[in-house]
C-alpha cells in the first residue's frame, strides 16, 4: 500500500508515520516544504527529519492566498500553477492508494489532483478552527478527522484526537543530550526553577527577541532552555553567545521535547494546537503568546480553550510592549507554581493517547473500503 502524506503541520504527521512504519507492506512518501517560510532559505524540519526516519521526502513549490500585500504576495500567486503541475507528476509517479493531508497551503494542490485521480483522501484538522487550506481540502476529502469534538459530526467526519509522537508518550525512554542533562542537573542542584521557551519547529522571532532582552533579569531567578528555531533572522547565531550554566539556546530540541516538558517547571510558547496538546499530556502550566493575524484568529481561540481548562495563562502579543511585561508575568507564575500546577490538573482529558493509531486506521480503512 502506498500512503502519500502532505501538509505543513509536521508534528502530528511524524506521530502517524511512526505507527504506519510498523505495519507491513506500506510505503510512505511525504510531500512538504523544503524551507521554513516563503522567502526564508532556512530548511524546514520535515526536510531534515524525514530522511533520517527512512521516509522519502519530496519538496513542493506552490503558493498561497495572502491577506497582506507584499512582494511575496505576487510571487506566491505565480507559484500556485507550479504546485498543481508538480502535484500531477508526484501523483503519477508515486501512485498513492490514499492521501493523508495535514493541512497548510502545500497540501491543497495535492488534494485536488488526488481527487481528480479518484484517490481516497483524508484530511486531519489539528486546531479549534479550520484554516483556509483545510476548508478547501475538506470539499474534496472522503473523510475529515478532528482533534477536538464538534457539536455534530457528519458521516464523513470522525474524532481521532491530535496524534502524539512516541517521544512524548514514552518520554521516560528518551536519552537527553549532555547539554540538556547538564542544565537540568544545575537547576535542581541550585534549587532553581527551569523554564522551557519554545516557538515550535519554526521558532518565533518575536519571542526570541523578548527573551534576549529579558535574559539578564530572568536568569537571576531561573534557568532557561530556549528552542529558537532556524530562520533568516539568525536568532540562534546571536543567542548562542549568551549560553551559560543557566541558559541553553538550541535551534531544535528533537526527541527530547517530551522529557524537557516533564522536567520543566514552566513553559513559555506560542499557542499552536500541537504544543498545547503536548502540554496537556503533561499537565504542565504555561504562558502562551498567541501568534496574531492568523486566519480566523486560530491561536487566540486555541489559547482561550486551554485557558479555560486551567492549563495556560494567555498574554496577547499587543500587550508585550517591552520585555519587562514578559519578565513580570514569568516571575509571577514561578512564584505561584503550586497553584498553577493544581489548575493544570485535568487538562489531559482532551488528549487521545491513541490518536496516531486512530488516524492511521482511518487512513488505511479508506483503501480497504
Amino acid at each position: 500500500m502506498n500512503v502519500l502524506l502532505a501538509g505543513a503541520h509536521f508534528t502530528p504527521a511524524v506521530a502517524v508515520i511512526e505507527v504506519l512504519k510498523d505495519l507491513p507492506n506500506i510505503k510512505l512518501v511525504y510531500v512538504g516544504r523544503k524551507t521554513t517560510l516563503e522567502g526564508d532559505p532556512s530548511l524546514s524540519a520535515e526536510s531534515q527529519v524525514l530522511p533520517k526516519l527512512g521516509v522519502k521526502f519530496i519538496p513542493i513549490t506552490t503558493g498561497r492566498l495572502q491577506r497582506n500585500l507584499s512582494f511575496y504576495t505576487f510571487i506566491s500567486l505565480l507559484k500556485i500553477p507550479v504546485g498543481f503541475v508538480q502535484s500531477f507528476f508526484i501523483i503519477v509517479k508515486e501512485k498513492p492508494d490514499v492521501l493523508l493531508s495535514f493541512g497548510g497551503y502545500v497540501s491543497v494542490p495535492l488534494v485536488i489532483v488526488a481527487w481528480l485521480f479518484s484517490i481516497p483522501i483524508i484530511v486531519h484538522e489539528q486546531t479549534m478552527v479550520s484554516g483556509l487550506a483545510n476548508k478547501i481540502s475538506a470539499i474534496f476529502a472522503d473523510k475529515i478527522a478532528y482533534s477536538f469534538s464538534v457539536k455534530k459530526f457528519s458521516k464523513k467526519e470522525v474524532l481521532t484526537g491530535n496524534p502524539l509522537r512516541g517521544e512524548i508518550i514514552n518520554y521516560k525512554d528518551v536519552i537527553l543530550t549532555e547539554g540538556f542533562e547538564k542544565i537540568i542537573y544545575f537547576a535542581r542542584n541550585k534549587k532553581l526553577p527551569l523554564v522551557l521557551v519554545t516557538g515550535g519547529n519554526q521558532g518565533s522571532h518575536t519571542l526570541n527577541v523578548l527573551i534576549e532582552k529579558s535574559l539578564e533579569e530572568l536568569l537571576k531567578t531561573c534557568c532557561i532552555i530556549h528552542q529558537t528555531g532556524d530562520s533568516n533572522f539568525k536568532d540562534y547565531d546571536r543567542l548562542r553567545f549568551y549560553q551559560t550554566d543557566r541558559y541553553l539556546p538550541v535551534k531544535f530540541i528533537g526527541n527530547g521535547i517530551g522529557k524537557l516538558i516533564k522536567y520543566s517547571d514552566l513553559v513559555v510558547s506560542r499557542a499552536g494546537a500541537n504544543t498545547l496538546i503536548e502540554l496537556s499530556f503533561f499537565e504542565k502550566p504555561a504562558i502562551v503568546i498567541p501568534l496574531p493575524y492568523l486566519y480566523q484568529d486560530e491561536q487566540n481561540k486555541n489559547a482561550d480553550y486551554f485557558e479555560k481548562l486551567g492549563l495556560v495563562q494567555k498574554i496577547p502579543q499587543k500587550d508585550l510592549n517591552n520585555a519587562d511585561s514578559l519578565v513580570k508575568k514569568i516571575k509571577e507564575c514561578l512564584k505561584d507554581l503550586e497553584s498553577l500546577n493544581q489548575k493544570a490538573k485535568g487538562a489531559r482529558q482532551v488528549v487521545f493517547k491513541d490518536a496516531a493509531k486512530r488516524l492511521a486506521i482511518e487512513t488505511i480503512s479508506l483503501v480497504n473500503r
